[in-house]
């Protein structure tokens, strides 16, 4: 089946394209799309290939990939990898680039995310299940992020799912945690909410920026919260 979230320009998805491996196949074809998301989700191709916001969606995920990233290589905890780095998992029937995700050193040593290797040349994808990814919702995205993707990542074995949605003020800041029955959202302290894979505190919040468009920041302490 294949499934436009925003049916505003359409992808010529191959006729071969039929389950998860053959998806990951056209994805690291030179006539894959260079623009968009395309995700292949519990056998269903989902293509999105309206603009993205600037603020709501594209500002917050910048402010979050560059504490996290600044956290991860200052304490060289492994690597976080930005939004356009493909991830797949064979148990979750997924294949999709999150809008951001964690790898600890230790899940690469240990086998339990793998680095593949590009049809042509370098490295193009994660396969298994790394620490953390982050979803930043969009208007087209809400039931990919907030439903299908929420059961896929948590039949992957992902630790912790990062959950944002910026498009009202506040913000909504989950850090959503796997359990035996899915995953269910850590308890905030003032906004504070703690993260068990970076073992510490975070918050997001939104100011008016000089320029009158909104400032997203990502705090982050090791303290808890008072």
């Amino acid at each position: 089946m294949i499934r436009f979230a925003l049916d505003t320009e359409r992808v010529q998805i191959p006729g071969w394209v039929v389950d998860l491996e053959s998806f990951r196949r056209w994805s690291d074809d030179d006539a894959f799309p260079e623009t968009g998301q395309i995700s292949f989700l519990k056998g269903d191709v989902w293509v999105d290939m309206s603009k993205e916001q600037l603020f709501d969606h594209n500002d917050v995920k910048a402010e979050i990939t560059m504490v996290l990233r600044g956290l991860v290589k200052t304490h060289q905890l492994g690597r976080y990898f930005a939004d356009g780095a493909y991830l797949s998992n064979a148990d979750a029937d997924v294949s999709n680039q999150p809008d951001g995700m964690f790898v600890a050193t230790a899940t690469l040593q240990q086998g339990r995310v793998r680095v593949v290797e590009g049809r042509a040349r370098g490295h193009v994808e994660l396969e298994g299940s790394p620490d953390m990814v982050l979803e930043v919702v969009s208007d087209g995205s809400v039931e990919k992020d907030t439903v299908v993707l929420r059961r896929a990542y948590a039949e992957a074995a992902i630790p912790e799912y990062w959950l944002v949605d910026a498009r009202k003020e506040p913000p909504r800041f989950d850090v959503l945690r796997r359990t035996e029955r899915g995953y269910a959202a850590g308890r905030k302290r003032a906004g504070w909410v703690r993260s068990e894979v970076f073992g510490r505190w975070f918050r997001l919040t939104q100011q008016p920026g000089d320029d009158g468009f909104p400032v997203f920041t990502l705090g982050v302490q090791t303290q808890r919260p008072g």
